[in-house]
């Protein structure tokens, strides 16, 4: 295993300290999930807007109708 120095605001290390200390893990073991959950979520944004660029390059758009049941539906939703 590699090990990475960070820097870090007092304020995130003392809210890392406390929840170490709830949970009976270690700092670093904290600090690791949290990094493994924003990749996790960076990756999967990362791959959609490839995915979009993929398909506008080959002209591939929503029509006017399904963007106007989308809004439809979100304009009933919130209503």
């Amino acid at each position: 295993m590699s090990s990475l120095t960070l820097r870090i605001s007092e304020d995130i290390k003392r809210q890392l300290e406390v929840l170490a200390q709830a949970t009976g893990r270690t700092k670093s073991f904290l600090a690791v999930e949290a990094i493994r959950a924003y990749l996790k979520t960076e990756e999967w944004q990362v791959a959609e807007i490839r995915r979009a660029i993929a398909e506008a390059d080959q002209g591939d758009f929503a029509e006017e109708e399904e963007v106007q049941g989308v809004r439809d539906k979100w304009q009933r939703d919130a209503g």
